[in-house]
């Protein structure tokens, strides 16, 4: 296959791995970023061009969009798609799963377990708000925060007003949620590939930090999934309609909660601490009929 990787830096590792591995198997692969490209939309012939030349002809894309361009990503991808180039993972599907709320809401409408969760735009609503997530200790997000960046704990009833006042003031869309102190500041990365969990980590956080976010600090080491876990990882993945994801979930009293489903999982920490070639796994997906049928997002906006 003729495969292009959309990435804004071929230097990373994950984009670095994933061209290895689809070389390792004979495939040719073109890394482009994506703010490089511009796109000609017409109804006959619709085409990608990169500084004044037309992209050839791909039979396959993978997608590693950075939460900071989903919207003119997505939108490159999605021409991609309208000219008939198989895609890893959708552009209907990333859009759904970068949006936090829209995400919560389709998991809680498939019965997926999620930490309880609060949304309100009034400071008028904050007590009503922290009473319905179980009141302090709880956690405030910012909707378009990243790697553990605009994640506070609120350790008391009063932090956690005016820290929902101050982001209020700022118009900075926010979620509360339950505090799950039983997680011990952990959380299981589910890599899913297709309808398995082909791979699992557990990341815990440093002392004194409640985010295990490996680019914060946390460790990683591998971790054996119950089966509940495992089919809930595969659920929530399908839910959003990617073939390819890391799947964020907590260890609680009433099972697993999903956190969140990233829709461009990276691979060096998921690799290093199970030892599982995780991008041949995803080359091997790519290649197969299932990543072209497994999801029927392409073309619904």
């Amino acid at each position: 296959m003729n495969i292009v990787i959309m990435s804004r830096n071929s230097n990373l590792y994950s984009t670095r791995r994933l061209k290895e591995a689809a070389e390792e198997r004979g495939h040719q692969v073109r890394i482009v970023d994506p703010l490089t490209c511009y796109m000609n939309i017409n109804m006959t012939s619709p085409s990608i061009h990169v500084k004044g030349v037309e992209l050839p002809k791909f039979d396959a894309v993978i997608p590693r969009i950075g939460a900071s361009i989903t919207f003119y990503g997505t939108a490159v991808l999605r021409q991609f798609e309208m000219m008939g180039v198989k895609p890893l993972n959708e552009s209907v599907a990333i859009t759904r799963s970068r949006d936090k709320l829209r995400s919560l809401q389709l998991l809680s409408r498939k019965n997926i377990g999620l930490p309880i969760t609060g949304f309100a735009n009034k400071p008028m609503n904050i007590p009503d708000l922290i009473d319905m997530v179980g009141g302090a200790p709880c956690v405030i997000k910012l909707l378009e925060g990243t790697q553990g960046i605009g994640v506070v704990l609120a350790e008391t009833r009063k932090a956690a007003e005016s820290v929902i006042e101050a982001f209020m003031g700022l118009k900075a869309n926010i979620m509360v949620q339950e505090y799950i102190s039983e997680a011990g500041g952990a959380d299981i990365r589910c890599f899913v590939i297709g309808d398995k969990v082909i791979a699992a980590m557990k990341r815990q956080a440093l002392a004194g930090e409640f985010r295990s976010n490996l680019h914060r600090g946390g460790s990683a080491s591998i971790v054996k999934l119950t089966p509940e876990e495992r089919s809930t990882a595969v659920r929530a993945a399908k839910t959003m309609g990617l073939n390819v994801a890391g799947v964020d979930i907590l260890r609680s009293m009433h099972g697993p909660l999903v956190m969140e489903v990233n829709s461009s999982p990276g691979l060096e920490g998921i690799e290093t601490a199970t030892g599982i070639n995780v991008a041949e796994k995803i080359i091997t997906f790519l290649e197969s009929d299932k990543a072209s049928k497994s999801t029927k997002t392409k073309g619904t906006g």
